[in-house]
């Protein structure tokens, strides 16, 4: 085969000499060339519009995972102020149920209620078939607002048992200062208040009091609670004790074997303040007993409340 070349600048001609497998094999290689060529921009070409299309794709679900990660988030952080806010809720509430408890302990005492009936400190006994097929859980806006009720609940009870221990205490109150029983715990009444036969003189004078006998040492209370404003040795009267008690009234209690108060102490009702015994003009252990409103004799029994 002849390939003829002309050279216009040389002005010459020339040819050059191919033989037809070499032709062959050349016109192949330079077709795999192009087709190498070809195939591989064509990869590449495509490779990058893949990539872009799979970064697109990871943009988008980045995303939202993201609105997601925060969606939870927040939830997270609600959930979290709800359930500090029940922690706080929870902690007044079992500073309501302590003083509750505390009260209801106080309110039995006073009352002189059964400790054992009115336990404090025990679980309510309840019961009841199961219903566990039954039952759903509440979600925490329901628990919040069970609480919330509770927590008025319990203000509402605490206020009335305290309006209870007032009227309690009014009452304990009006019973220490109230006159009432008798000045001895062991004896008898052995001579009433006015006109009678004098058992030293055998003359009708008048009884300021009330006597009551006992056993010598026996113990001699007291019928209120007040002060003591005499507790001395008096003609008559031998060792007596003198107590001043509310709206007016004063008591005396005279003849004592020995007197175990002394002047300014205060006594509580029912308090031991002396032992029976037959000091001063006496004719045997009793205590002699007069109650006196504003400096007037009273008759002890239409005072004492029994």
């Amino acid at each position: 085969m002849n390939i003829i070349l002309l050279n216009n600048f040389c002005k010459k001609k020339g040819s050059i000499d191919i033989c037809m497998p070499k032709a062959t094999l050349l016109m192949a290689i330079s077709f795999v060339i192009v087709v190498g060529l070809s195939l591989s921009a064509g990869y590449f070409l495509g490779q990058e519009a893949s990539d872009s299309e799979d970064l697109a794709s990871y943009s988008k679900v980045s995303s939202l995972l993201e609105s997601d990660r925060l969606q939870l988030l927040e939830e997270k952080l609600e959930v979290q102020a709800h359930l500090d806010a029940l922690a706080i809720r929870l902690g007044s509430l079992q500073s309501h149920v302590l003083r509750l408890d505390a009260l209801g302990d106080h309110l039995v005492e006073v009352a002189k209620l059964d400790s054992e009936e009115f336990n404090f400190n025990d679980e309510p006994a309840i019961g009841g078939l199961d219903a566990s097929d039954n039952s759903t859980s509440q979600d925490i806006s329901e628990l919040i607002a069970g609480v919330n009720t509770f927590n008025d609940l319990l203000d509402d009870r605490s206020q009335k048992l305290d309006l209870l221990d007032e009227l309690l205490a009014n009452r304990q109150l009006n019973e220490e200062i109230t006159l009432s029983g008798r000045p001895v715990v062991k004896g008898w009444l052995s001579s009433h208040f006015g006109h009678r036969i004098d058992p030293k003189t055998g003359k009708k004078t008048f009884h300021r009091g009330r006597d009551y006998a006992g056993k010598e040492g026996n113990s001699v209370i007291a019928v209120a609670s007040g002060l003591i404003t005499r507790s001395e040795y008096q003609n008559g009267f031998g060792n007596m004790v003198e107590i001043k008690h509310a709206d007016g009234y004063s008591t005396i209690y005279a003849h004592n074997q020995e007197n175990l108060v002394e002047v300014g102490a205060t006594v509580k009702k029912g308090q031991k303040i002396a032992l029976l015994g037959s000091t001063g003009r006496s004719t045997g252990p009793h205590v002699h007993f007069e109650v006196r409103k504003n400096g007037k004799y009273l008759n002890p029994k239409k005072v004492l409340r029994k």
